[in-house]
């Protein structure tokens, strides 16, 4: 008799930490007070936290005793250097500049590569990567395959780019108003898709021809060449390590928050491989973030990152971390959950439009559906449709095709148990979905409005 054999976590818990367990009354005047807004929501009123994976992980025993291995030197951190060491070998960038995180190393890159009334063409938006670009006189414009727009297509590479996309806004606006085509290796805002090594490949080849570059945001490189591993046979028999390797040799140079697939609370870099870029990024670390050898991070954030650096492209590791969002997953459609399909990598993305079909978008039904699993089961998750997607520079409102509730799962974090716990509270929320009315925005920042809008119920 054949047994189907199931994965296990590659680790043993050694420190608890404990949850706060709510009530329903609890969490309604919790949420009211955080203005139906997830975001604003004090942490200890939160049962499970799928608001991000972003500095949400749990380190490893290795990272820790790391942490008690911090120079905090000034200048020249021996910490700096290793991971320097680390960047070199496990990625293959020549030049590294660390930054307190992701968005740290875009606001430096954007300034250094973007003049005004340049374009930027990216596998799909992401929203701190288009707002430095726009800040800096840039325009994003999204080159991902079509597929990736719709959650019921099953492509197994929806991160892709439309190379006939891209060669069209080459001929339209001529290469020299390219500084670079940005490349996201699992991409968030399409549900957390992978980009294949066969499109990456070609992708290289069209900039070439062009003399263009190619910057890759790196935040879940693991996560991606995990895909490709399953999915592309010539890449069956590699190593997840030699997989990212490959994937970061066909670009020129990489921003990386580091809080998702490197396992640390804080910290991202810009590693580039073009000497004059490095040199002028070196001069605006000092600018913007600190000394270009700690660039805002204390000098144990820096060792921890590098040992997370090595544990991200172990592949029992990354089996565990993608067979847990799987797993949550299946479960969800067990229940009949409308969800991006395929399952990607950092977590499950339900579909906001198909589940409150009956809610318009401008009333933001996937932050209503955020509200109301809240309210539910203290379960925090996080809009990703049109609040997250922000205003035009015209002050329009961007209407995404993709209305989505990320279910974010943070690495080494939550049981099977969790994942259960998770579904089921989604699926009583979709028993009365009909009985769900949309919200109206109260107040709304100037920029990511996301992270601090404030929100109401409708009542009719």
């Amino acid at each position: 008799m054949y047994i189907k054999r199931s994965w296990a976590e590659p680790y043993k818990m050694k420190m608890v930490e404990l949850l706060k367990m709510t009530t329903p009354k609890q969490r309604k005047k919790a949420m009211e007070a955080a203005g139906y807004n997830t975001f604003l929501l004090r942490s200890e009123d939160v049962y499970i936290d799928l608001l991000t994976d972003s500095g949400t992980s749990a380190m490893s025993d290795h990272q820790w005793a790391g942490m008690m291995l911090g120079d905090e030197a000034y200048a020249g951190s021996r910490n700096f250097y290793h991971l320097e060491e680390i960047v070199k070998k496990t990625y293959g960038y020549q030049y590294l500049i660390p930054t307190h995180q992701g968005r740290g190393a875009e606001n430096i890159l954007s300034k250094i590569l973007i003049k005004e009334g340049d374009i930027i063409p990216g596998n799909m938006y992401f929203t701190t990567t288009r707002l430095h670009q726009e800040l800096v006189g840039g325009k994003f414009e999204d080159i991902i395959i079509d597929e990736a727009h719709d959650p019921e297509n099953e492509h197994p590479f929806k991160g892709n780019v439309d190379l006939n996309k891209l060669e069209r806004l080459i001929h339209k606006h001529g290469p020299e108003k390219i500084p670079y085509v940005s490349i996201a290796t699992s991409v968030n805002m399409a549900g957390g898709q992978p980009i294949s090594m066969e499109n990456l490949t070609a992708l290289r080849a069209l900039t070439n021809k062009y003399s263009i570059r190619i910057i890759h945001d790196m935040t879940r490189v693991a996560e991606n060449a995990y895909f490709i591993q399953q999915r592309e046979k010539a890449y069956k028999n590699k190593t997840i390590a030699q997989i990212v390797l490959e994937i970061c040799k066909l670009t020129d140079g990489a921003t990386m928050s580091a809080k998702k697939d490197a396992l640390v609370n804080i910290g991202g870099f810009l590693a580039i491989n073009d000497w004059e870029v490095f040199e002028e990024a070196r001069n605006l670390v000092v600018v913007y973030e600190g000394l270009h050898t700690y660039g805002g991070l204390a000098g144990r954030d820096m060792e921890a990152m590098a040992i997370g650096i090595r544990e991200s492209v172990q592949d029992n590791h990354i089996k565990a971390r993608i067979g847990q969002v799987e797993y949550l997953g299946q479960q969800m459609q067990f229940f009949n959950i409308p969800i991006v399909k395929p399952i990607g990598g950092h977590g499950i993305f339900v579909n906001a439009s198909k589940f409150l079909p009956h809610i318009p978008q401008t009333n933001f039904p996937a932050q209503t559906l955020a509200a109301e699993i809240y309210l539910d089961s203290g379960v925090r998750t996080m809009e990703r449709g049109i609040v997250s997607a922000g205003r035009k520079p015209s002050g329009e409102n961007y209407l995404p095709k993709l209305e989505l509730l990320r279910f974010t799962i943070p690495r080494r974090v939550y049981t099977q148990a969790h994942m259960d716990v998770i579904a089921e509270s989604a699926a009583r929320v979709y028993e009365h979905r009909k009985k769900i009315k949309g919200m109206t925005m109260v107040y709304e920042p100037k920029y990511l409005r996301f992270f601090q809008a404030r929100f109401d119920r409708l009542n009719s």
